[in-house]
């Protein structure tokens, strides 16, 4: 295992595909500071 391996997230990264381990759409950060903003423009 490692960056031959496509199950891995070495291996995906080594190849240039994306799946499970290595999801192409990254998951987004918290929304506290958009929150705080909204509040002081309202």
């Amino acid at each position: 295992m490692g960056r031959g391996d496509k199950k891995t997230k070495k291996g995906k990264i080594f190849k240039g595909s994306f799946g499970k381990s290595r999801p192409a759409n990254k998951p987004k950060a918290t929304t506290a500071p958009k929150k705080a903003a909204e509040k002081k423009e309202a």
